[in-house]
């Protein structure tokens, strides 16, 4: 969203006024223009950090997915690291080559077939790593439709009405005709069978999100490819899937191994997630990989020669620093594969202990339990949904300093409002009690009210939607055609 100057800001156009500090005269600093002169390093430091003051407490928030805690170490190599451009090969051959690294590191974790010649790279975060699986997505369905005749002038994606903003803004900006499933009932995700439905020969794929922002729910990827394998073999339609793992495919390899979900299942072309969710960086940094060249149009990539050697390079951002990526390889080697294990370990026992000691409170009922990714949604009960809301919740904790979202779900459940709770590493089985210790504090006084005082139109959690933002849902599709070719050979 374009920011725009305030008409007013509630101080009439006021300038800052600075207090001295130490033997400084005081000073007058414009809010919206340059000041005329310079000012004394610690004169502007001082400014800046008594306005962030006001700022919540990053730890607290628990709206976020972002990573909001990392070791002095990784702190460390980020601020070394901060100068280096990312895309600048040549000049920082070594920051490519930790890049690298863990592009390889991350296709062996989601078992693709030849690791060695792994296809992927770093992006600002899941949200660019997302529209490049989009975009590979697209240009492979358009080279198929013209090798076959066929018009390419209406591509659809098919997803679910839950996912992240960030695929309503490809499918806008890379003109992509979107396909939302509706939730029913209590399926808050993409169900298997309703994708398939959506799907015909104008669709580059479909979304399943390994880890709903709404609920923290896996979407069911080994149902969804099989309902697509049934609809090739049914209509000749190839439909490949792009999972959306900007956290899931960072917590499924470490505690649901037996889950199939990732380059196991040949439909799945693609995969992102964000490594400054449970990749465990600061932000920001996402990485997207492909299940092998031909699955990334080679007409996509540009190649850079550096020292020698051929560099190819996907991105949509060009100047970043490399420091996040100098983090998430510092991170791979100082956890490993265990050590990332207990730790999402350990914030899933946070999460389902947390969930199941709020739904014993009474007035809540929690509508998952933080067993997929440690996340959990919970509402009023009816009971008590006549004194207050869960806008009413979230203002109330809000006065402690918990950040907790409180929204609507979608179309076709418009009905249900949940707060929900996201834990992340940092966030300790004691900061739960103190949480908890919180919640059944202000339960009291939201009980003794005669009605709710705040609802979702009052804007009160503005900004705290967190993905959660409304869609519209397709509706349902005729059966595709029998296409003229088999499409993918050998598929089962």
């Amino acid at each position: 969203m374009a920011l725009k100057h305030p008409r007013h800001d509630g101080h009439r156009g006021r300038d800052i006024e600075v207090n001295p500090i130490f033997s400084r005269e005081p000073l007058k600093v414009p809010r919206y223009a340059l000041p005329a002169g310079e000012m004394e390093p610690g004169t502007a430091y001082q400014i800046v950090h008594d306005e962030l003051m006001l700022d919540g407490n990053a730890r607290l928030n628990l709206a976020t997915f972002v990573s909001t805690w990392a070791e002095p170490e990784a702190l460390r190599l980020m601020a070394e690291c901060a100068e280096k451009n990312m895309i600048d090969k040549d000049e920082y051959p070594r920051t490519a080559e930790l890049e690298l690294r863990c592009v390889h590191m991350l296709a062996r974790l989601w078992h693709a077939g030849d690791p060695r010649r792994a296809v992927g790279c770093s992006t600002t975060g899941s949200s660019e790593a997302a529209m490049l699986g989009g975009l590979a997505l697209k240009r492979r369905w358009r080279e198929r439709r013209r090798d076959a005749g066929a018009p390419a002038d209406r591509p659809n994606l098919v997803m679910g009405v839950n996912v992240q903003i960030c695929w309503e803004k490809f499918a806008d900006y890379f003109d992509v005709e979107p396909r939302y499933v509706p939730m029913e009932g209590d399926r808050f995700h993409l169900g298997a069978q309703e994708a398939a439905e959506l799907c015909d020969e104008n669709t580059i794929g479909v979304v399943a999100v390994l880890g709903s922002t709404f609920d923290g729910s896996y979407e069911p990827v080994a149902e969804i490819a099989a309902a697509l394998d049934d609809l090739e073999r049914r209509t000749g339609v190839d439909v490949p899937i792009h999972v959306d793992g900007a956290s899931g495919a960072m917590i499924a390899p470490f505690l649901d191994p037996d889950l199939r979900w990732d380059f196991l299942l040949p439909r799945v072309a693609s995969i992102n997630t964000s490594g400054h969710k449970y990749g465990l960086v600061m932000p920001g940094v996402g990485w997207v990989l492909w299940r092998d060249e031909d699955a990334l149009p080679d007409d996509l990539v540009f190649h850079v020669n550096y020292l020698g050697g051929d560099m190819p390079t996907f991105a949509l951002n060009f100047s970043r620093p490399g420091a996040q990526v100098v983090a998430q390889y510092y991170t791979f080697l100082r956890l490993g594969f265990e050590g990332y294990r207990r730790v999402q370990r350990t914030c899933r026992d946070v999460a389902t202990r947390l969930a199941a000691e709020i739904g014993g409170l009474g007035p809540f009922e929690t509508l998952t339990g933080g067993g997929d990714l440690p996340v959990f949604a919970f509402r009023v009960r009816d009971g008590d949904a006549g004194r207050f809301t869960v806008f009413d919740v979230s203002a109330a904790l809000r006065e402690s300093g918990w950040l907790v979202p409180a929204y609507t779900f979608p179309e076709n459940r418009t009905d249900l409002a949940v707060l929900r709770v996201v834990v992340r590493n940092g966030f300790s089985h004691d900061l739960a009690d103190l949480l908890l210790d919180d919640l059944r504090r202000v339960l009291p006084r939201l009980r003794a009210q005669d009605a709710p005082r705040r609802h979702a139109a009052d804007g009160v959690s503005a900004g705290f939607a967190h993905g959660t933002e409304p869609k519209k849902a397709a509706p349902k599709k005729a059966a595709p055609k029998k296409a003229r070719s088999a499409g993918r050979s050998g598929q089962p």
